[in-house]
């Protein structure tokens, strides 16, 4: 570790004070970027989100799979939702089983990196866009999103390898490769674990070390608009490589504190802002539910909620993509389909959860229809919600989504790794780490539009080799999780003393 902490020093220190003092050519540097790459990712971009009847092409892609998953696990979120919880409580946990972190920290690692700006910005953004309806098919699809979270992520605990020294190596990559091969699909499985960690790697490097700069920085420069752009990428990106350095013990255990810790200022904030406006959650409630189903195009109308709301479920908890399945596969446990019922949790509290307070919140303040929604971003009019009753708690605010887009950072950062160790091995890891923070660094000073646009569309285009794979595995989940409801109901299963929050 502290061999590679000197070459990301070495290899990045001095770039740093260079690009830091020079602002003007580091501005002229991005932009060179950015044209290279404008019409290619014009391109690319394009081909991901081809829309079909206003909705994109990879939203179809995730809610129909989403669906088939549901249906073919016969409503495992519903049947095994009780059960998922006693897991994350700690109540199965066994430290003679092999893996990194405990369930719980895997969960928050997942978690970290869904949790953030998708549940704050994401959700007004739907409503302005989509009308207040758009909030009730985010919900179902956040709903029918767990089973794919279920099934990618007990995949990923079953083909996962563990190595020499403990640690383990898992996710789609490796389901993909080695679960179609014993279906006698290698070759295929090879291209589409390639093409998935391709995918990652770019994901990796653009939206989750640039963009969660990029806008972490709008958001504190709101409130310290004297901070410069260079200090703080700095800042924040020595921070990512001493966490990520530590690997995903020291990842899970930094999410794990962070994670519950902001989310529950978050949920209690709203909950005081709710309770502040009680009387208008009724109301609220029902808007949401009539302007689902309404056809009055001024509202958003049927087509427009039903659009948004699928738009801002998918791309807040990313179920179908197979990010989270690479954390997942890292906890203890002997069991892959005991991982797989704490992963269907995510869903469930980002999206179920924490978006539909954020929604609520904005619902019953009212700042949607006072406000001039049109000309002002997403995270501006949650910020405005939640300051109509807490009037100190837009600065809270901005402090949590830089803590949301840190988590989200060093998660994906492990992320891009393990792609990067498969494709490449772990000898030329320092590369990526490199080019990982230097991405965070580059992000806090200017944003280089065609390169988020890519790397966004590298993110969803990951649920395309992901969900074939997971599609032909399907079988083998369901058998799996048959013989273990039946051990379950037969209370053959070991429980163990609990040791909460491990």
């Amino acid at each position: 570790m502290r061999k590679n902490f000197i070459y990301i020093f070495l290899f990045l220190g001095l770039p740093i004070v260079f690009l830091a003092s020079n602002p003007s050519i580091t501005e002229y540097f991005i932009r060179g970027i950015d044209a290279i790459f404008s019409q290619l990712v014009s391109l690319f971009f394009h081909a991901i989100f081809f829309s079909i009847g206003d909705v994109p092409l990879v939203v179809l892609w995730l809610i129909g799979g989403a669906i088939f998953f549901t249906l073919r696990t016969n409503f495992v979120s519903i049947r095994a939702f009780r059960h998922a919880i006693d897991i994350v409580r700690g109540k199965y946990d066994s430290p003679e089983e092999e893996g990194e972190v405990s369930h719980f920290q895997a969960l928050a690692t997942a978690l970290s990196a869904t949790v953030g700006l998708g549940n704050i910005a994401g959700v007004a953004i739907a409503i302005t866009l989509g009308g207040p309806g758009a909030v009730f098919w985010m919900t179902a699809a956040g709903l029918l999103g767990m089973s794919s979270k279920f099934v990618e992520c007990t995949l990923a605990q079953k083909y996962r390898t563990i190595k020499p020294d403990g640690t383990v190596a898992g996710g789609p990559m490796y389901y993909l490769d080695r679960g179609l091969a014993e279906l006698g699909k290698a070759q295929l499985g090879k291209v589409l674990a390639a093409a998935f960690s391709l995918f990652a790697i770019a994901a990796a490097l653009g939206s989750a070390s640039m963009f969660q700069a990029n806008q972490s920085y709008s958001a504190i420069a709101s409130v310290m608009p004297q901070l410069p752009g260079w200090l703080y990428g700095a800042v924040v990106a020595l921070l990512v490589a001493l966490v990520i350095l530590g690997g995903i013990q020291r990842i899970g255990r930094v999410a794990g504190t962070l994670v519950p810790a902001m989310c529950g200022i978050y949920v209690l904030a709203a909950l005081w802002v709710l309770l502040l406006n009680f009387q208008e959650i009724p109301q609220a409630a029902t808007t949401i539910v009539t302007d689902a189903f309404s056809l009055d195009a001024a509202g958003g109308g049927f087509v427009g909620a039903l659009v948004q709301g699928l738009r801002r479920s998918a791309f807040s908890n990313e179920a179908g993509v197979g990010s989270a399945a690479i954390a997942h596969s890292a906890a203890k446990t002997k069991e892959p389909i005991r991982e797989g019922l704490v992963a269907l949790l995510e869903p469930f509290i980002d999206t179920v959860i924490i978006c539909n307070l954020t929604a609520l919140v904005i619902l019953t303040t009212g700042v949607h229809e006072s406000t001039d929604s049109s000309a002002i971003g997403g995270a501006q009019l949650t910020a405005a919600a939640f300051g109509a009753a807490i009037d100190w708690f837009p600065n809270v605010l901005a402090v949590a989504v830089l803590v949301f887009a840190f988590s989200t950072m060093i998660s994906w950062g492990y992320y891009g790794e393990r792609s990067w160790s498969y494709l490449f091995g772990d000898r030329s890891l320092v590369v990526y780490r490199v080019l990982f923070v230097f991405g965070v660094f580059v992000g806090a000073v200017v944003n280089a539009s065609s390169v988020l646009k890519l790397s966004d569309g590298m993110l969803y285009a990951m649920s395309f080799p992901n969900l074939i794979g997971a599609y032909f595995l399907s079988n083998s989940v369901v058998r799996d999780l048959d013989s273990y409801m039946l051990r379950l109901q037969a209370k053959k299963l070991a429980i163990r003393k609990a040791d909460l929050l491990t």
